[in-house]
């Protein structure tokens, strides 16, 4: 039923110097849907799949608005980031009560750090078995972070987390260059298209199970800072459609070059 004695708490370390509940609790992380995360100089964008547990229920919500200047995706089980969110919540109220401003990212962040590695030095706890990224802008510009079970927060260009990640991040680590004088815009198609990597060919990226949040400074010159944006349901269609008809055109771009060079050669 056990690895070995070493794993019945997680306070207790094994002689290689390993903690196994917090590496159960990563793996609950990778058996999540996968979230992805993007940032550049101007904004942040959040995308996740969502899934349902059966044909008769509906999909779990995986990007959830904290306050006005950021959110959350997760990947693991949503009990836990359902308490941390409200977590996070509740400290982002407390700012805007007693200093009158939006709480720093770097904060809430390293507080939800704290949070989670004190599960790991008390018996009788375990640790959250749940992956965040968190993305926002404040004063200092947008940010996304990524938190992890053993408590271990840092800052990220891009990431994504969950089941069949590594080919998301595949796509972001060849685009990487490209994300930093991104437009809202294409930040939001390359979100979309890193998500769609992931997917196992009998599936396809939909209204139903695509999930979008975006923030970042204000364009309209009225603002500082663009509130946080859920898209979900219809609202994400327009945009999936965006993302996937560039997808598709390049593929017929390559064809048609490689139908020419084939005459010349021939």
């Amino acid at each position: 039923m056990f690895r070995n004695n070493y794993d019945n708490d997680a306070v207790t370390f094994s002689p290689q110097g390993r903690i196994f509940q917090v590496e159960y609790a990563s793996e609950a992380v990778k058996q999540g849907s996968v979230v992805v995360g993007i940032a550049s100089k101007t904004h942040t964008v959040l995308v996740a799949l969502k899934r349902n547990a059966e044909e008769l229920s509906s999909y779990q919500k995986k990007v959830i608005g904290i306050d006005e200047h950021f959110g959350i995706a997760l990947a693991g089980l949503a009990s836990d980031a359902r308490v941390l969110s409200n977590f996070m919540k509740q400290q982002a109220l407390a700012s805007k009560m007693t200093y009158g401003r939006p709480i720093p990212l770097e904060r809430i962040v390293t507080q939800i750090g704290d949070r989670a590695q004190t599960s790991t030095q008390v018996y009788g706890k375990r640790p959250y078995g749940v992956g965040l990224l968190i993305a926002g802008v404040d004063d200092t510009g947008p940010h996304l972070f990524e938190f992890q079970p053993s408590g271990m927060t840092q800052e990220m260009v891009a990431c994504a987390i969950g089941a069949r990640s590594q080919m998301a991040r595949t796509y972001l680590e060849r685009h990487l260059s490209e994300f930093e004088n991104c437009s809202r815009d294409e930040l939001i198609k390359h979100g979309l298209r890193a998500l769609k990597e992931s997917l196992s060919q009998d599936k396809e990226l939909t209204i139903e199970n695509a999930s979008l949040g975006v923030t970042g400074k204000a364009m309209d010159g009225k603002r500082k800072i663009e509130s946080f944006k859920l898209y979900d349901g219809p609202e994400v269609g327009p945009l999936l459609e965006a993302a996937l008809e560039s997808t598709e055109a390049a593929p017929e771009t390559t064809t048609e070059a490689g139908e020419e060079s084939m005459e010349v050669d021939t």
